[in-house]
């Protein structure tokens, strides 16, 4: 049996359990189905958690829980609308259409929250998820508020030290070369080969799709606008190998707060003090 399939059941059960999130299959169009998860609670109009909504949206390095599971632990404590959205060709999600681009991306996130009754949101967004954000803002800035962004400029071209096509590894060897890129510590590089290859069986599905993904990826993120209108806040990983801190200070108009000791994956590696920066951000947003 897969470890990473058994952890995934894991995750779902202890996420409904202690965070009141599940995930739900929502129909965007015939052919597009978006699989977010989302409170299974009814909210109370006398709770005293904040009411705007957080949107968090993965990278290529696993699927939406796999990522965020160590936040949205934390922040269901204070926060009612929490929502983990699996991008197109992650987790559940698929479409049979053609579009690969960052709007489309953008576009069915849009319709799938719309459908489950989110119009107003800050969004969360780690590498492939933060151009997905910036998108969101710049197509959409009446429902983005304010964006947090981990690992991802706009520069990436120039800042980034990692070949694209390294994101989609085959083997065990090169599931192991990104790790070690994107993190900071040997953690993550010392586990039995048999689990690097549930990983990459379990993680790595619609290979040709998420390489389309990045092809157009690539012309995508060259386009996106200097200045946005919403707040933009970076949390960083100070040993970024990826998208290092010094591409993160050369962002104008951002809010720069890093970690030490973390490199791409901090939201994983560092999960207590990320949460700690996080948390603290959208307190100074939301008051």
């Amino acid at each position: 049996m897969n470890s990473f399939r058994l952890l995934n059941l894991f995750l779902r059960v202890l996420i409904k359990l202690i965070a009141g999130i599940e995930p739900q299959k929502v129909e965007i169009e015939p052919g597009t189905t978006l699989n977010i998860w989302a409170p299974t609670r009814i909210k109370k109009t006398t709770s005293n958690k904040p009411s705007s909504s957080i949107v968090f949206l993965h990278g290529f390095f696993a699927n939406g829980i796999l990522t965020w599971f160590f936040q949205v632990i934390a922040l269901s404590r204070k926060y009612d609308d929490v929502y983990v959205a699996d991008l197109l060709f992650f987790g559940d999600s698929i479409t049979d259409k053609p579009d690969r681009s960052v709007d489309f991306q953008a576009e069915c996130l849009v319709k799938g929250l719309r459908k489950l009754g989110v119009n107003r949101y800050t969004v969360v967004g780690f590498s492939y998820g933060g151009y997905i954000a910036f998108k969101l803002a710049e197509i959409y800035p009446e429902l983005v508020d304010s964006i947090i962004l981990t690992g991802a400029t706009m520069e990436l071209n120039r800042s980034a030290s990692m070949p694209l096509h390294l994101l989609l590894p085959e083997k065990i060897a090169g599931l192991k070369q990104l790790i070690s890129v994107g993190s900071h510590g040997k953690f993550f590089t010392s586990f039995p080969n048999f689990i690097y290859q549930h990983f990459l069986e379990a993680m790595y599905s619609n290979r040709k799709e998420r390489a389309q993904l990045l092809e157009a990826f690539v012309e995508d993120h060259l386009i996106i606008p200097s200045k946005y209108p919403q707040k933009l806040y970076l949390l960083w990983g100070e040993n970024d190998q990826i998208v290092t801190l010094e591409a993160a200070r050369n962002m104008k108009g951002a809010s720069l707060e890093y970690i030490s000791k973390a490199g791409h994956i901090v939201m994983l590696e560092r999960p207590g003090i990320y949460n700690n920066h996080l948390t603290r951000i959208l307190q100074s947003l939301h008051n």
